[in-house]
């Protein structure tokens, strides 16, 4: 077999993986002189792949030495010749990563996954397994042609995981910022914790419904963020602050929250909760989980009671994102190295804000505007988003 004008022949190695086999073929290319263009080896189950793209110095062929040496290892070998990478690469071709989440993935999940990515005309360049025990995760290097809308491609994917609501799909485009993250500012109610706190103390006060009335009234645009808060707050007058208290101390923490939050910490990771809720409780759980900033709006007290209204500024979906700002400014980081996860409408401005917005077990109109969702797993799948891998998390602790 003889190589193109280019000089550039594809070598491929398979076969049973054994220390030796890619010092002795380098070794062997270096010897006749080719030049290595290119490099990528991966072993599955024991079993390797060597692919080697290099530029023969004239066009006599295959080296024997290589056929050789594939005899000796026993493993087989396969040549193409190819065009210059220089020809043949596409310089504006955007590069993204898939990563799938999920209880196990088998060969339905990844069927319906690299489909969905084929019709939408994305390549998918290499594949890599996050989760070592099972299944659980993996990770798609892809590259998308400009014709095809990024946009387009995550609604597609997330409609598939909703659907399937076996496992979460999000989509990055691939940068140093996604590998550079430094912070993780969450909501609180419904997305940290299992619960709405608001509505635990109206229950155990006896307003639950007119609370939830109210509620419902602002979902539906009929009065904003601000005046709903200080209605359902003035429903809570006179309510005994051991109460609050007394909740705080024994918060439901949503499940992966632990691990997560310890797993950022150890890597250096800033924390903190960006609240609508009450300080109280966002307080509580900083002290809880060890996390470095916590903002929310304050209960006004007098005389052990509850006065119906709250002191300072409102922290509204506006103010959210202000504070994510201020926070990154803080501690010396940008916006694109801050992720941002909440599960309400009031938290779509801080999403916006952030590097990477993750919607998690939210509503439909917060879904589709964030950069991903996160609905069948716990707050942990956030770590394999950050492309880390079982072993690494396991490393931690």
């Amino acid at each position: 077999m003889t190589t193109t004008s280019s000089g550039c022949l594809l070598v491929t190695v398979t076969g049973k993986d054994h220390p030796s086999i890619t010092a002795r073929f380098t070794g062997l290319l270096a010897q006749v002189g080719a030049e290595l263009l290119d490099v990528e080896q991966v072993v599955v189950q024991g079993r390797l792949t060597l692919c080697l793209l290099v530029r023969l110095p004239d066009t006599r062929g295959v080296p024997k030495e290589l056929l050789f040496a594939a005899r000796e290892l026993g493993v087989a070998l396969d040549f193409q010749a190819v065009e210059s990478p220089d020809a043949a690469a596409n310089p504006v071709a955007a590069r993204y990563v898939v990563t799938a989440v999920g209880r196990a993935l088998g060969a339905r999940e990844l069927h319906s996954l690299t489909s969905h990515l084929s019709e939408h005309g994305a390549l998918v360049e290499r594949i890599v397994r996050l989760t070592h025990t099972h299944l659980g995760s993996v990770e798609l290097h892809v590259t998308l042609p400009p014709s095809v809308d990024p946009e387009a491609l995550k609604r597609s994917l997330l409609a598939l995981s909703m659907r399937d609501n076996t496992f979460d799909v999000a989509l990055q485009r691939e940068s140093v910022f996604r590998r550079s993250k430094r912070m993780v500012v969450m909501d609180m109610d419904s997305t940290l914790i299992r619960i709405e706190v608001i509505d635990e103390l109206a229950r155990a006060y006896g307003v639950g419904e007119q609370v939830s009335r109210i509620t419902e009234r602002a979902m539906h645009g009929e009065m904003d963020y601000d005046e709903s808060l200080r209605q359902r707050v003035a429903l809570l007058a006179g309510l005994d602050a051991s109460v609050l208290r007394q909740l705080a101390a024994n918060l439901p923490l949503t499940e992966g929250a632990e691990t997560l939050v310890r797993v950022l910490k150890r890597l250096g990771y800033r924390t903190a909760v960006i609240s609508g809720g009450f300080s109280v409780a966002a307080e509580a759980l900083k002290a809880r989980l060890g996390i470095d900033h916590a903002f929310s709006n304050v209960l006004e007290e007098a005389d052990g009671k509850l006065t119906g209204r709250t002191v300072g500024p409102i922290v509204n979906a506006r103010r959210k994102a202000e504070l994510l700002e201020q926070l990154a400014n803080q501690e010396g980081i940008l916006p694109e190295q801050v992720i941002a996860v909440g599960d309400g409408a009031n938290d779509l401005l801080m999403l916006e804000r952030a590097g990477l917005g993750i919607a998690f077990r939210a509503k439909p109109r917060l879904r589709e505007a964030a950069d991903t969702s996160i609905s069948a797993g716990g707050l942990d799948t956030i770590l394999y988003l950050l492309g880390l891998t079982g072993r690494e998390l396991q490393e931690v602790g």
